[in-house]
């Protein structure tokens, strides 16, 4: 997978950027709030259709104008494809695919595969429960994007339950059985839609962690020189033994009937994967509370390694890595792990602010952009 070009109109600080990428390693080069990151952002959006910065579309959108625009070219084993964006200050998004207007977003998802590795990324050994949910979701994105449309329906379920239940605290109902017939009912029908969706959602995050674990292990033996052992623990919201619809449904169930009256004297549903926590463990210990700040980054580390190679197993070829402000993050010894196991194989686009941090050899291969105030500058070697 080879990202070729992108364009850049009223984007964030960009007015009108084109840059044309001729190599594997290609490092964006400038002083803080210059748009290096913002560069990353855009290709993010491509791939995933969401920013790890912003949930606001208006962020987007460059100060005063009615809407953004990006634009790429990408070359994959099999086929080459142009990419569009339009980012509206107001309204929907205009998504199309080798200039065909699509009415999916799930069409445009998985064209352009990405791991993304960010100075924010420690937050997946100390942040919140939410914030590992999260990475997890955007690696089964990755992997199989009909996951974004069945993440959205548990969401929508989940929302729609919750406003439910909040209609009965206010009520001044506190047991379930004061509900009357018909609010019994419907907040039945609400039972089995979150089960069904609950469900899928479990089945699928198991499945990718069960996956991942033995690539991240692999590369946090080499960082730690095997002194560490890694595992990755899923802890889901509702317990369950065999990967099994009927027997996950079936618990799910049971741990709605003995929140039943709890949840109505919250108004918030209690039971579902949106109360799942991931469990990193070193040397059997929870990395969370315990681990230093050296071994949490050697932790992420080893999982975007994992990613990476998990992604290009699934797919069949190398996703795009996007290093936003991580060389800081590092030491000098994991800085040199991580550049040399990438290798030639993935492209690679890495935001810095001083090129001490690499090689002669990776300077002399790599393409070097300057970014100023929203203007690209082709360094030329």
């Amino acid at each position: 997978m080879f990202l070729n070009n992108i364009y850049l109109s009223y984007f964030r600080n960009y007015i009108q950027e084109t840059v044309n990428f001729d190599s594997n390693k290609v490092i964006i080069l400038g002083n803080n709030a210059q748009g290096k990151s913002n560069l990353l952002e855009a290709i993010e959006l491509l791939s995933t259709l969401k920013s790890h910065r912003t949930s606001r579309e208006q962020d987007f959108v460059y100060k005063d104008r009615l809407y953004g625009q990006v634009k790429a070219d990408v070359s994959r084993n099999f086929a080459d494809y142009n990419l569009a964006m339009i980012l509206p200050f107001k309204g929907k998004r205009e998504l199309t695919v080798n200039h065909e207007k699509l009415s999916r977003n799930l069409d445009f998802l998985g064209v352009i595969n990405i791991v993304l590795f960010s100075s924010l990324d420690i937050d997946l050994v100390r942040g919140t429960p939410e914030y590992r949910r999260n990475w997890v979701d955007n690696i089964l994105i990755q992997l199989e994007p009909i996951y974004a449309y069945i993440i959205k329906q548990y969401n929508q379920v989940l929302k729609q339950r919750n406003a439910l239940l909040k209609s009965f605290k206010k009520q001044g109902i506190t047991n379930y059985v004061n509900l009357s017939k018909s609010a019994q009912l419907e907040l039945s029908l609400w039972d089995d839609k979150l089960v069904e969706n609950a469900c899928r959602v479990m089945r699928r995050r198991k499945r990718v962690l069960t996956k991942l674990e033995p690539f991240a292990r692999f590369w946090h033996d080499q960082i730690s020189s095997k002194t560490e052992k890694l595992e990755i623990i899923y802890l889901p919201n509702v317990e369950y033994q065999k990967d099994e619809v009927e027997e996950i449904n079936t618990k799910i169930k049971s741990q709605i009937e003995q929140k039943r009256n709890n949840e109505i004297n919250m108004g918030v549903t209690l039971i579902g994967p949106h109360r799942d926590e991931i469990d990193f463990i070193i040397n059997q210990t929870t990395a969370k509370n315990y681990a230093s700040q050296g071994q949490q980054r050697t932790l992420v580390l080893s999982l975007k390694l994992g990613e990476l190679q998990l992604i290009e197993q699934v797919i069949g070829e190398p996703p795009l890595l996007l290093l936003d402000d991580v060389m800081a993050e590092l030491d000098l010894t994991r800085q040199q792990q991580l550049l040399d196991s990438l290798g030639n194989r993935f492209q690679t686009l890495i935001t810095t602010t001083h090129l001490n941090y690499f090689d002669s050899r990776l300077l002399k291969e790599a393409q070097i952009i300057e970014v100023e105030k929203g203007k690209l500058i082709h360094r030329e070697k």
